[in-house]
């Protein structure tokens, strides 16, 4: 349990009863880690919803976050017209988007949540992703490798399209 499992648990405590899209597209698709995480931050209650397969529309993946915890740059997500970063949408309760939060870095201001535009089952929804915080950007360093390790592990078992699971190793270099 870390210091900001109180903050967070104040937050649920508080939280509405409707539900949040959530558009990941990063490590926490990686099952195992993130119930590793989850098991460290003392959350076994919390069960990540099963996802769907999406695009993010108009996005690129970023390497602008250096984190000395994965030893290099980590992604965020940038606009670009005709991009596409793929995903899983998540509908997860508002009680438990603060756990949400905190595994992203939002608790800590290494993220902020924004909005995007995502492609589900063929339909455009609004849904709400996490980004580096724009002061906390920067392209200094190397791109983690081992980030990319869970990146591409995530993607695969995500069952994301071999195609763009391919790619996300040579956008890093």
């Amino acid at each position: 349990m870390d210091a900001h499992y109180d903050q967070v648990m104040a937050a649920r405590e508080k939280a509405g009863q409707g539900v949040r899209r959530y558009f990941a597209y990063s490590t926490i698709l990686d099952r195992a880690a993130f119930e590793e995480w989850r098991s460290q931050h003392s959350y076994e209650f919390f069960e990540l919803p099963k996802g769907a397969l999406a695009e993010g529309l108009e996005l690129s993946l970023v390497y602008d976050f250096p984190s000395r915890w994965w030893g290099g740059r980590v992604a965020g997500l940038a606009d670009q017209p005709g991009g596409v970063v793929h995903g899983l949408l998540f509908e997860v309760p508002e009680k438990d988007w603060a756990i949400i939060q905190h595994k992203e870095g939002a608790v800590t201001g290494m993220c902020v949540e924004r909005p995007v535009k995502v492609r589900v089952a063929g339909q455009v929804v609004d849904a709400t992703a996490f980004t580096t915080n724009p002061a906390r950007r920067s392209s200094d360093g190397p791109v983690s490798p081992r980030f990319v390790e869970a990146l591409v592990r995530g993607a695969t078992s995500a069952g994301l399209p071999q195609t763009y699971v391919q790619s996300l190793a040579a956008q890093a270099k």
